[in-house]
C-alpha cells in the first residue's frame, strides 16, 4: 500500500452527544419538553435536544449514552457500538447497543441492548470518550466475527487505517481460533487494507475479492507527463485502475475539470480507468463484468469461500 499526499487523516473517536435524563426532571418537564418538541426520545429515560442533528450516526451514539447512564453493572461497549465510539465507518449504522458483561440481566431486559456474556481482558478494553470500550484491535474483531464480510471489511479497513496493527487482530482470533465466525474474521482481516479512504472503496474491493479476482492495490500511483496522480485500487501490473466516484467529489464547480484532465492524463499515459459510482456497487454482477474484460485471461482465480455472502 501507497501513502497518497494529503491523504485524509484516520477519524478521530467520536465527540459524545449531551442527553437529558427523565431522573434529572420531574415527569410533567420531560412530557412538556417532548409535547414542545425540543426533546426526542433516544433510550429508556433518555432525551436528545431536537437542535442536535438527527443523523443516523448520531441517535445511535445517543442511544449508547443512554445505556451507559442506566447501567450499574460493569460493563464494556463492544462491537460496532464500539466501532462508533472509535469514529469507524459502518455500512450499517446499528439499531442496538452491543456490550459485554459478566453477568446475565435482570427480569427487565431491554430489547435494544444486545449483552454478550463474559469480560475481555484488562488490555483489551479502554476509555473511549470517557466510555469503557474494546480496543480497536478488539472491535475490529469482535465486527469481523459478527458481521457479513462486506461490513466487516468496512470495520477491519477503517481500523488498520487508525493504527490497530493486523498482528493483535490476528493474535485475538487465535486465542479462539473455532469460536464463530472466527475463519470468516480472520479471512477479513488477511484481506484488510489500510488504503482504503472510504467504506465505498472497501465495498468495491470486496466485490472484486468476492469474484475471485487477485487481491488489488490501493492508492496507486500514476505518473504522467502533466503530474502524479493516484487511484483508488487496482493492478500495477497490468495498467487497470478503479475510481469510486462519490457525489460530493463534484461539489465544487471547477471538479468536474480538473477530474477530467485527470483521466485523459491517466489514459495518455497507458492505463485503463473504470468509474464506479453507488449505482455499480448495486449491481455488483455488471461491474465484475466490466473488470474482467480489462484483465489478462490467464489473471489467477482465486477462490474465497468466506467472502461468498455479501
Amino acid at each position: 500500500m501507497a501513502v497518497r499526499p494529503r491523504s485524509p487523516v484516520p477519524t478521530a473517536p467520536a465527540t459524545l452527544p449531551t442527553l437529558h435524563l427523565a431522573h434529572d426532571h420531574t415527569s410533567q418537564d420531560v412530557a412538556r419538553r417532548l409535547r414542545g418538541g425540543a426533546w426526542r426520545r433516544v433510550g429508556r429515560g433518555a432525551y436528545l435536544a431536537t437542535e442536535v442533528e438527527a443523523t443516523a450516526r448520531r441517535t445511535a451514539l445517543a442511544h449508547i449514552v443512554a445505556v451507559h447512564s442506566r447501567l450499574t453493572a460493569p460493563h464494556v461497549f463492544s462491537h460496532d457500538s464500539a466501532a462508533l465510539l472509535w469514529g469507524l465507518p459502518l455500512w450499517t449504522v446499528p439499531d442496538v447497543v452491543h456490550v459485554y458483561q459478566r453477568h446475565r440481566p435482570g427480569a427487565r431486559r431491554d430489547p435494544t441492548t444486545r449483552r454478550h456474556l463474559g469480560a475481555p481482558a484488562v488490555a483489551a478494553v479502554t476509555l473511549t470518550g470517557g466510555l469503557p470500550a474494546t480496543t480497536l484491535a478488539l472491535t475490529a474483531v469482535d465486527c469481523a466475527r459478527a458481521m457479513t464480510p462486506r461490513a466487516a471489511l468496512v470495520v477491519v479497513d477503517a481500523a488498520l487505517r487508525a493504527g490497530a496493527p493486523r498482528a493483535e487482530m490476528l493474535r485475538l482470533l487465535a486465542l479462539d481460533p473455532t469460536g464463530r465466525g472466527s475463519a470468516r474474521a480472520r479471512a477479513v482481516v488477511l484481506l484488510g487494507d489500510a488504503g482504503a479512504e472510504s467504506p465505498q472503496e472497501s465495498a468495491l474491493r470486496f466485490l472484486l475479492l468476492r469474484a475471485g479476482m487477485p487481491q488489488p492495490e490501493t492508492q496507486v500511483r500514476i505518473d504522467t507527463p502533466v503530474g502524479t496522480f493516484w487511484a483508488d485500487l487496482g493492478w500495477e501490473r497490468w495498467r487497470v485502475v478503479l475510481e469510486y466516484d462519490g457525489r460530493p467529489k463534484y461539489a465544487d464547480p471547477d471538479a468536474l475539470i480538473r477530474e477530467k484532465r485527470r483521466h485523459d492524463a491517466l489514459v495518455e499515459a497507458g492505463w485503463r480507468v473504470i468509474r464506479v459510482t453507488k449505482e455499480d456497487l448495486a449491481r455488483p454482477a455488471q461491474l465484475v463484468a466490466r473488470v474482467e474484460r480489462l484483465l489478462p485471461q490467464d489473471a489467477p482465480h482465486i477462490r474465497r469461500p468466506h467472502m461468498r455472502t455479501m
